[in-house]
């Protein structure tokens, strides 16, 4: 309420009508008198007024995000460092920013399998985008290496695997992986040093700054910004209305 109150009290002053500068002082306050007891005898035309900034905010935040999608395309959509997948030549595409301990990434993870798998018709592109410390950054890289040395399709059972482990991410765990995956275990702690592994999580990092993007999972479905978790219903409904919509 105390919110609602100081931007009223902001509005109200920054509204006053141009003649409010030639008003006396006894007038101004005589004027603001008349403002506020006008609202408190109608207290939902505040809720009105709040309604329509807030409508006017989402509206600036999706033009926004409209401006930056288009900025940022070539490195959202087709970075040659981005393990993509699903139907590649679908009518739309989800880039997903996801962590590897992040629960919430967990959650989605076997809903946007399904989403991917029974649409038939969406191209799906994986982000690296560790920020929950040392444990996902080394999960990161793991993938990452293992996609450099290996190929898609090992990046992708890498990935599979690394969402659905539980317990802690160490060199151990890291190396069983490996073992289980069919590859070197040396080899790919070797390459998780390498610059080039460091290099593709910092250009997300940056992609995601730019993107204002500061959690995971989010998500680009083709033409919209998803900040945050969104069940498998809700993701289809994105899907369609981006379709509708062309």
């Amino acid at each position: 309420m105390r919110h609602i109150l100081s931007t009223l009290g902001l509005v109200t002053m920054t509204a006053l009508p141009a003649f409010a500068a030639e008003m006396t002082d006894a007038e101004r306050e005589a004027f603001r008198a008349e403002v506020r007891a006008y609202l408190l005898e109608h207290p939902e035309v505040l809720i009105e007024a709040m309604d329509v900034l807030q409508g006017r905010q989402e509206v600036d935040a999706a033009q926004r995000d409209l401006q930056m999608l288009s900025d940022n395309s070539e490195l959202i959509y087709n970075s040659a460092d981005d393990w993509a997948g699903g139907n590649l030549d679908g009518d739309i595409t989800v880039v997903e920013f996801m962590d590897y301990r992040c629960g919430y990434c967990k959650k989605a993870y076997t809903e946007v399998e399904e989403l991917v798998k029974s649409d038939g018709n969406i191209r799906f592109v994986l982000k690296e985008f560790p920020i929950l410390g040392e444990q996902s950054t080394q999960s990161a890289k793991f993938a990452i290496a293992v996609r450099q040395l290996y190929g898609d399709d090992s990046y992708k059972a890498a990935h599979d695997s690394l969402m659905m482990m539980r317990g802690d991410i160490t060199p151990e765990s890291l190396a069983r992986l490996a073992g289980d995956l069919g590859h070197d275990p040396a080899a790919i702690a070797a390459q998780m040093e390498k610059p080039e592994v460091m290099a593709v999580i910092q250009a997300n990092h940056q992609l995601a700054n730019l993107m204002e993007i500061n959690g995971t999972p989010a998500f680009v479905i083709d033409r919209t910004m998803v900040r945050g978790y969104v069940p498998l219903d809700g993701m289809r409904q994105i899907v369609d209305g981006q379709r509708k919509d062309g």
